[in-house]
């Protein structure tokens, strides 16, 4: 069958059209999906029950990278909440049920005026007066805090950078334990729980 300058160029456009076509559906297939601005999940095994966060790497990259850095060395696995506030927040990630201080790495610097709120459930960095002094303590907000948001009352604010989508219940458990002062090597500390609340593990959740 002889083929002629028409036919030629006819089947030529069809493999270029089904190769494009081709194309098309590997990079739906194969294509990362960047649409989800909310990434990686940690898993708190407490005393109390399980907690699951979800960090925004999109909006506090340094602080998600610092948090999940403590996560993976089994930085808070022993620790405990050492300050519970009801109807405000309930912070770890320095002392264990002792009192004794697990000295943390450098400090970072802050991200909290990416837009993220301090609102129920949310996870956010602990730091000192100084605004890039937060190292591995971190608090869950209890109730929507604004009093907490950038630029708060020091034109700084607090790092917001991710989460409980699983486990709020735990966390609200927690936050009515009754509190009282506790001697620990940093001194006497008020708002600290009567009953231990133990990080057994942390960890990254797979898949």
């Amino acid at each position: 069958m002889k083929l002629t300058q028409k036919k030629i160029l006819s089947v030529f456009m069809l493999l270029l059209f089904s190769g494009s076509i081709l194309g098309m559906a590997l990079d739906v297939i194969f294509k990362p999906n960047n649409t989800n601005d909310v990434t990686d999940t940690v898993i708190l095994e407490t005393s109390k029950g399980t907690i699951e966060i979800k960090l925004n790497s999109e909006k506090a990259p340094s602080t998600v990278a610092n948090f999940e850095n403590y996560v993976k060395i089994g930085f808070y696995d022993g620790l405990c909440f050492h300050r519970v506030m009801k109807d405000f927040v309930i912070q770890a990630g320095g002392f264990y049920a002792n009192g004794t201080i697990k000295f943390p790495g450098n400090p970072i610097q802050i991200e909290s005026s990416n837009g993220l709120k301090n609102l129920k459930g949310t996870i956010a960095m602990a730091r000192g007066s100084d605004p890039n002094s937060a190292t591995s303590q971190f608090y869950i907000n209890i109730v929507d805090n604004p009093s907490l948001d950038y630029p708060s009352f020091d034109g700084y604010g607090y790092t917001v950078f991710g989460t409980v989508i699983s486990g709020l219940d735990v966390v609200e458990t927690i936050a009515e334990i009754p509190t009282g002062n506790m001697e620990t090597q940093a001194g006497v500390m008020s708002d600290w729980p009567s009953e231990p609340v133990v990080i057994i593990r942390a960890y990254m959740k797979e898949g």
